[in-house]
C-alpha cells in the first residue's frame, strides 16, 4: 500500500472512530478515560495524526460497543505496513518531527546508516535471508534516511556510545565510510551528533537505544525498543523523565568538535586497518 493511500486509511479510521463516539453521544475526554487515553490522543486519533495501538483500538471496541470494527481495521493496517508491527508506529511518527533526538547505545542509528552498513546489520540478524528480502530490507531504512536531506528536515541530534565507534560492524571498509558518512552529515550542518566515551562510566539507559519525537501540533513522545519489541511512550511523565536521562547523556558525552574529532580518527583507524590487510 502506498503511504498516500495507507494515510487515506488512517484518516478513514479516525473519520469512523469520531462519527460512531458522536452517535454515542461520548466526548473525546469521557473516551480517553475508558480507555486509558487523554482526550487528547482520542482527538489525534480521530485526525489520523497518531495512530492508536492495539490494546487501545480493542478497548475502543469494546467501549463503543462496535462489535470489532476498529481491531479489524487496525490489524489490516499494520498488517500491510513495510516495517515491523513494533515499529511501524514509530516510522509514521519519524516523517512528522520536528526534532528527534536519538541515544545509540550499540549501532549506528538507522537514519544514519549507509547501505552497506545496514545490509551488514541485516545479514547478523538474518544469516539465511535472500538477496532480495535483505536489499528491501536496506530500501527501506535508505527511504527513511531521506527526510534528514529534506528542506524541512527536523532538528536531527544523535549521541553514539564509543561502542557505536569501535565494534566492527562488517569490513574495515565498511566501518570507514559509515563513520565518514556521519562526520560528512555533521560537518555539513545537517545533524548533530556527540560520541559517550568509554571514560564517561556508568550513566543513564545503559544498553538501551531510545529516540525522543517532538512534534508541531501533537505532545512529544518516546519510542524504545528491546528484542523483537517496542514500546511508544506517551505518558507525559515518562516521556519528561526520558528527556532528563537524555539530558543527562547529553551533559556526559564529549562536545560536537571533540566528537566529530573522534569519529574521524576512528575512521582513519579503520582506514589503516583496511591498508594493512
Amino acid at each position: 500500500m502506498a503511504n498516500g493511500s495507507r494515510q487515506a486509511a488512517w484518516e478513514f479510521f479516525g473519520a469512523e472512530l469520531k462519527r460512531r463516539r458522536e452517535n454515542a453521544g461520548i466526548t473525546q475526554v469521557e473516551l480517553g478515560s475508558r480507555v486509558f487515553v487523554s482526550g487528547g490522543y482520542i482527538g489525534q486519533f480521530e485526525q489520523a495524526i497518531r495512530k492508536p495501538q492495539l490494546v487501545v483500538a480493542q478497548r475502543i471496541d469494546e467501549s463503543l460497543q462496535t462489535d470489532g470494527i476498529f481491531e479489524r481495521l487496525w490489524r489490516k493496517l499494520i498488517k500491510e505496513q513495510r516495517y515491523a508491527e513494533y515499529f511501524a508506529h514509530a516510522a509514521e511518527l519519524e516523517r512528522l518531527a520536528t526534532r528527534i533526538c536519538d541515544w545509540a547505545p550499540a549501532v549506528v542509528p538507522g537514519l544514519l546508516q549507509t547501505p552497506a552498513y545496514a545490509r551488514a546489520i541485516y545479514l547478523a540478524s538474518n544469516p539465511l535471508a535472500t538477496d532480495q528480502y535483505i536489499e528491501q530490507m536496506v530500501g527501506l531504512r535508505q527511504e527513511r534516511a531521506q527526510i534528514l536531506s529534506d528542506a524541512a528536515r527536523p532538528v536531527y541530534w544523535a549521541i553514539l556510545h564509543e561502542t557505536v565507534l569501535r565494534v566492527p560492524v562488517g569490513s574495515s571498509t565498511v566501518m570507514a565510510e559509515q563513520l565518514d558518512h556521519v562526520a560528512t552529515m555533521v560537518r555539513e550542518r545537517k545533524v548533530l551528533v556527540q560520541a559517550l566515551p568509554f571514560s564517561a562510566g556508568a550513566h543513564p539507559q545503559m544498553g538501551k537505544m531510545m529516540t525522543l519525537m517532538q512534534f508541531e501540533d501533537a505532545p512529544p513522545t518516546a519510542y524504545t525498543e528491546g528484542v523483537f519489541s517496542g514500546s511508544l511512550l506517551d505518558d507525559p511523565a515518562v516521556v519528561n523523565q526520558t528527556q532528563a536521562d537524555y539530558d543527562l547523556l547529553r551533559g556526559a558525552a564529549l562536545s560536537l568538535d571533540a566528537s566529530l574529532a573522534l569519529i574521524e580518527s576512528v575512521a582513519e583507524d579503520y582506514r589503516r586497518c583496511r591498508r594493512t590487510t
